[in-house]
């Protein structure tokens, strides 16, 4: 179980499940990101030519074939699941929400059998990097300071380390970039609602943004990001990581000094190292 007092918490994790909540009252239209995100993880799996009998959906926003499915743990709470009973566990554009991502990850390592798969997406790096400028640049210029109205997201870089630091073998991150264009700022506003990707912040400001600022936001935007057709795009940067439970049947990389070349003869003799 995670410790709630170690460190601050940066989300509010029932508000991460009220917005969630009401961007699925608001309907299916605004879940295609999520849906390609889901398909590109899809394909992932394919490519591993395994069958996954048991699948763990943390978030529910994989929807693809999970034979079970578990809300984001509130702080503090264990993860709804099993020891030892999954043969996958996967998580679609959620995890950018857990206040303790490495507690989380080692539970996920628990939950699943050996040799047993973890797949996660998560927002990362510049994602809606021009929403948050622009609402920064609007409030400083109008009410002379600013609140935080775009989470932080975590960089691609770290979650190598995270998924040793759980326990997984075989780790392995990347992300891909998807640029999305809008009509205007205001619909792209509208988009992260349906997706229920609201500002869940603890710090985050309680009152209503003020309409001369939300305006100027828009009109910053469009100043600085328009396309010539002008549409305006929105960064979203989706970050992957897989890892498994050991199990003696997995490769494990050479040790140290056991290759069958030393490469400083190789070198003497003008000739490259077999491999």
């Amino acid at each position: 179980m995670a410790n709630d007092t170690q460190s601050p918490k940066l989300f509010d994790m029932r508000a991460v499940e009220r917005n969630m909540a009401r961007g699925a009252r608001m309907g299916s239209s605004f879940d295609f990101l999520r849906n390609e995100i889901a398909d590109r993880m899809e394909d992932r799996l394919l490519d591993i030519n395994r069958q996954f009998a048991e699948v763990l959906d943390i978030g529910g926003r994989f929807g693809l074939r999970p034979t079970q499915t578990t809300a984001l743990p509130q702080d503090g709470d264990a993860l709804d699941a099993t020891p030892a009973s999954f043969d996958l566990v996967i998580s679609n554009l959620a995890l950018h929400w857990v206040n303790d991502l490495p507690g989380l990850m080692v539970q996920c390592h628990h939950a699943l059998k050996p040799d047993g798969l973890f797949m996660a997406s998560l927002f990362g790096g510049d994602t809606l990097h021009e929403l948050r400028h622009a609402l920064i640049a609007a409030e400083s210029e109008i009410l002379g300071g600013a609140n935080a109205r775009v989470i932080p997201f975590a960089d691609v870089r770290d979650l190598g380390s995270l998924l040793q630091r759980a326990g997984f073998a075989l780790p392995v991150t990347d992300m891909d970039t998807i640029t999305v264009t809008y009509e205007h700022p205001l619909k792209l506003m509208q988009e992260l609602r349906g997706m229920g990707e609201a500002n869940a912040l603890v710090s985050r400001s309680r009152r209503f943004l003020r309409r001369d600022v939300l305006m100027r936001a828009c009109e910053i935007y469009v100043e600085k990001y328009a396309l010539e057709d002008g549409r305006i795009p929105a960064t979203f940067q989706a970050m992957y990581m897989t890892g498994w439970h050991p199990h003696k049947s997995q490769q494990k990389p050479l040790k140290p000094g056991s290759g069958a070349v030393n490469l400083a003869d190789a070198l003497k003799a003008g000739k490259p190292p077999k491999p």
